[in-house]
């Protein structure tokens, strides 16, 4: 199957990201175990569930491309809000293990233990995972935005929780390394608030999945904008019943119109047609658009 413009955008979008996540995984995990950080171990747990998020973006971007067939008569949309759900899942998951983690060296550390003081290296790889990761988010989303990609939205979104993830651990292993020995349990406790960094992030995430999943509407702005290009269009008169969903990258748009009694076959497909041209430039050209045009006689019936 060829690739459309779309999908090598974000293949080669998710794959520099995929890079960036293991070299930055590899290093997270050695600056952990050397530099003693509970809190840069579970830092590098997030780092590496985002590589398994890019390679779940990657195949469903694979899928989501393939065009439409008698069995899938929208398309194949759908599969990258999968994609996007797992995710933000994986997210879910990952704070839940950073939480747990943070909370039993919290309690370790109220049963009298003393935790070992994070050393040096740790507080670098903190600070090199806030850029390297901040600069993957703001690169990622741009690309998300400029290709209307749910799927690269939400992986941006999972490398954000990270860079979110390495700044409460930078500020965690900062108190334990500075303020001594005592201080020791700011690195579990830096763990524990990014935790829910990371699940503001996915709810956020799995409400939009649910909204699309569940078919609701682009909203009221969307359908202020489409009742505007359709006055646009010469002969058009009042746009109704208006019906708007997602399916994947795509728009649905369902809406009738009423055209003059004596406009001739041929002209009322013209005008047709001319509203669905101006709803996909606005939309997207993959925007499915269905005009049911109606007599202007019947509008009072």
């Amino acid at each position: 199957m060829v690739c459309t413009h779309r999908e090598q955008q974000a293949r080669s979008v998710t794959l520099q990201g995929l890079a960036v996540n293991l070299i930055l995984t590899a290093l997270k995990f050695l600056a952990g175990i050397f530099g003693r950080s509970a809190a840069m171990v579970a830092d590098a747990v997030h780092s590496l569930s985002d590589t398994a998020t890019d390679i779940v973006v990657l195949v469903s971007l694979r899928f989501s491309a393939k065009p439409a067939d008698e069995d899938h008569a929208y398309g194949h949309g759908r599969f990258e809000t999968l994609a996007t759900a797992v995710i933000a899942l994986a997210l879910a998951a990952v704070g839940i293990k950073i939480l747990l983690s943070g909370v039993n060296s919290i309690t370790s550390v109220a049963q009298g233990h003393v935790l070992p003081a994070p050393g040096f290296i740790a507080l670098a790889a903190a600070l090199i995972s806030i850029i390297a990761k901040e600069w993957l988010y703001r690169y990622t989303v741009r690309a998300a935005k400029r290709i209307d990609s749910q799927a690269l939205l939400a992986n941006a979104w999972h490398h954000r929780s990270d860079a979110f993830s390495s700044i409460g651990t930078l500020a965690g292993i900062s108190g334990a390394y500075f303020l001594g020995p005592k201080w020791t349990v700011l690195d579990p406790l830096a763990a524990v608030v990014v935790s829910f960094f990371i699940f503001e992030a996915a709810w956020q995430i799995l409400k939009n999945v649910w909204q699309e999943l569940s078919d609701g509407s682009l909203g009221a702005q969307a359908e202020k904008e489409i009742r505007a290009l359709c006055a646009q269009v010469p002969h058009v008169v009042d746009p109704h019943e208006i019906k708007t969903r997602r399916i994947g990258p795509n728009a649905a748009i369902e809406l009738h119109i009423y055209v003059a009694d004596d406009t001739p076959f041929v002209r009322v497909h013209e005008i047709t047609e001319q509203v669905e041209s101006r709803l996909r430039g606005r939309f997207g050209p993959g925007t499915f658009v269905t005009v049911h045009p109606e007599p202007l006689s019947s509008r009072n019936n």
